[in-house]
């Protein structure tokens, strides 16, 4: 009996100890989890805000004032309403296309943001700044002036860009210049001016936007056309985002384009030049200016924007890595600058030594910290933009900081000329050009502009897609092949014929040179070849998607998703050095595979390691990293590579309207 219930004692006492070690053990581990729970919350707050936002607030715990971007993806939750109601918290902006806004707040209060659902993204409301006859002949322009929609009653009307409107987001633009009237009349062409920088003024007291709008689409009155715009008889839209010293702000420049979605359609906008930018330090994933020009771009709104200055650091070397925002952006059209050497013939064209280079750098952090860049081959396209002379908005302080800048067209402020140059002079020659291609053919989406843009373009000799992209604008090409299109390309099924003719002879002949077309696309991490990239519908030039969603990687393989795009569209697995043919001939720069990776790119050995690529940078105000080839990037502005600028023809001061 003793035995029995020592026994049974002895049994309860074990029992007692398991269920005792159990509910340890159970505690042990809802602590672990507690634990790990909260490190995951960290971490998922922690990459929702963005890592120079992220350092400003760990050298500056106790600052207050904090400009930041808070974008959502649902509506505001109460507990977040209350944050934004609380104390040192201030809403400046209200974005509503793309549910963001502006605020203001301490540097404690931010990363309590990122544990918030609805909350997508915050980052610094940075600095934004400029980027900063011969154009008509050497792009091809003078080719296509007589190539304009067929008439019922008659020949074709001319291709200028009428009926189409080019937002310039800029600097603001000086609307007395004679540059911005339809020729032979006093109708402005300048049909809405906006101030988004709080200076109330859209005129152009910094000088840059003027120069880029007339570009664009200036319309050649002076000096009898030989400083005519792409597009002479477009729409314009002065969107002013860029103050007197040439600086804007994030916010600013979401303000403008929340304006444009809202406005597009009353105004016909079909293109938007950006020649501007800031460096480019989140993924386009994530940037919130890169986030508003996908969704100009679903809208059916061709985005252009500089790829930057920052192809060279101080001492004068080939960096790459450093397209700015939104130029990494993969569905804008990003523009590099080329050297024409001032002489119409192209073919002793090449890349400015400053014009940024690829790939974009921008990056991400996924849930256990490993950072991910994003790596896409840009620039798209390069376009003439060193020494071009067009329109000056009088006493500007760009002329005023450099008055070798003006090119003394004429002592009227109303018809002078100044000379910049840059990645931001380029840009709009594209932009022109995407008008010339709306007016012909109204029915061509963003995608099939950047598709045709890309595949006309010529390939420049001994210069890799980083520098070129698809290789230089080619007007003459972009615009033949955007005129046999079909309209109604968007209801037919994939694989079905594009053309309503035959496919082009695909060559171009400007200032006496022949050349090849690249027939080929740019494409994320790679680029595509083919000529049923022309003679057959892909669903990737519809709305809503990029050039690259065709394109599948699997174990390091590329390949292509069919139902996206259809036979014949050949995927590269490398990236070239031109030999000035197509873009599938060249020699071998880099594989795709280390693009796609994120390891460490080896190119002209040069060494892009972890992102850090911004060397001996300065930190701005408001979190903005410029590298010290920011020096260079200025200087490239203003006086550009040392070669032959456009010849200056005195204006006579009569009126040319043969545009």
């Amino acid at each position: 009996m003793k035995r029995t219930k020592r026994s049974l004692a002895l049994t309860w006492l074990a029992y007692a100890s398991l269920v005792l070690s159990l509910c340890c053990g159970i505690l042990v581990m809802d602590k672990a989890s507690a634990k790990g729970d909260k490190r995951n919350r960290a971490e998922r707050r922690h990459r929702k805000v963005a890592s120079d936002l992220r350092e400003r607030t760990r050298k500056e715990p106790s600052a207050n004032g904090i400009k930041v971007i808070l974008q959502l993806n649902d509506r505001p939750s109460n507990e977040l309403r209350a944050l934004l109601r609380s104390n040192g918290v201030k809403v400046k902006k209200q974005f509503l296309n793309f549910n963001t806004l502006a605020i203001e707040l301490p540097a404690s209060v931010v990363e309590s943001l990122g544990s918030f659902p609805e909350v997508e993204f915050v980052s610094l409301d940075g600095e934004v700044r400029s980027l900063g006859g011969h154009v008509a002949r050497t792009s091809g322009t003078d080719n296509v002036r007589s190539l304009g929609p067929t008439s019922l009653l008659g020949p074709a009307s001319p291709l200028d860009g009428a009926g189409v409107g080019i937002a310039i987001v800029d600097s603001g633009i000086y609307k007395d210049h004679v540059s911005f009237l339809e020729a032979g009349t006093s109708r402005s062409r300048i049909v809405k001016s906006i101030d988004f920088t709080g200076e109330g003024r859209t005129d152009d007291p910094y000088g840059h936007g003027t120069h880029v709008a007339s570009a664009a689409a200036g319309n050649g009155m002076v000096s009898h056309g030989k400083y005519v715009g792409i597009a002479p008889k477009a729409n314009i839209l002065n969107l002013r985002v860029l103050n007197s010293k040439g600086i804007g702000s994030v916010s600013g420049l979401l303000g403008a384009l929340d304006w444009l979605m809202t406005h597009h359609i009353e105004y016909n906008v079909r293109v938007v030049n950006m020649s501007i930018g800031m460096a480019a330090i989140d993924s386009y994933k994530n940037d919130p200016i890169c986030i508003a020009s996908r969704r100009m771009v679903d809208a059916g709104i061709v985005v252009f924007a500089a790829a930057g200055n920052n192809g060279k650091n101080g001492a004068g070397e080939k960096v790459y890595g450093h397209i700015h925002s939104p130029g990494i952006e993969p569905s804008v059209i990003t523009v590099g600058a080329v050297d024409t050497k001032g002489t119409d013939g192209r073919g002793d064209d090449g890349i400015a030594t400053y014009s940024s280079r690829g790939p974009t750098r921008g990056s991400w952090t996924d849930d256990i910290g490993v950072k991910h860049f994003d790596n896409l081959v840009k620039p798209d396209l390069a376009a003439p933009g060193n020494k071009l002379i067009f329109a000056q908005s009088p006493n500007n302080l760009l002329v005023r900081n450099d008055p070798s800048l003006n090119a003394h067209v004429s002592a009227n402020p109303n018809r002078a000329q100044m000379k910049l140059s840059g990645t931001s002079m380029a840009t709009p020659l594209g932009a022109g050009t995407a008008a010339l291609m709306i007016q012909a053919n109204p029915k061509l989406t963003p995608n099939m502009v950047k598709m045709i843009l890309m595949y006309t373009a010529q390939q420049l000799p001994s210069f890799n897609m980083f520098e070129q992209g698809a290789g230089e604008l080619n007007v003459d090409g972009s615009v033949r092949l955007a005129k046999i299109v079909r309209t109604d390309a968007l209801s037919a099924v994939l694989g079905s014929s594009l053309l309503t003719t035959s496919a082009p002879n695909p060559t171009s002949t400007i200032g006496n040179f022949t050349f090849t077309w690249s027939q080929g696309v740019i494409m994320g991490n790679t680029f595509a070849t083919g000529t049923n990239l022309i003679t057959k519908y892909q669903r990737i030039y519809g709305n809503g998607v990029l050039l690259s969603d065709g394109v599948l990687l699997s174990d390091g393989v590329l390949l292509t998703d069919g139902v996206l795009l259809s036979d014949g569209v050949l995927l590269s697995d490398s990236i070239l050095i031109s030999n000035g043919t197509t873009m599938g001939d060249g020699a071998y720069f880099c594989s795709t595979g280390v693009l796609l990776s994120d390891g460490v790119l080896l190119s002209d050995g040069v060494l892009l390691s972890d992102g850090v690529l911004l060397s001996d940078g300065v930190l701005l105000s408001d979190g903005v990293l410029l590298s010290d080839a920011i020096l260079e990037a200025y200087s490239a502005l203003l006086g550009g590579d040392p070669t032959e600028m456009m010849s200056v023809d005195e204006d006579t001061g009569t009126d040319y309207v043969g545009y």
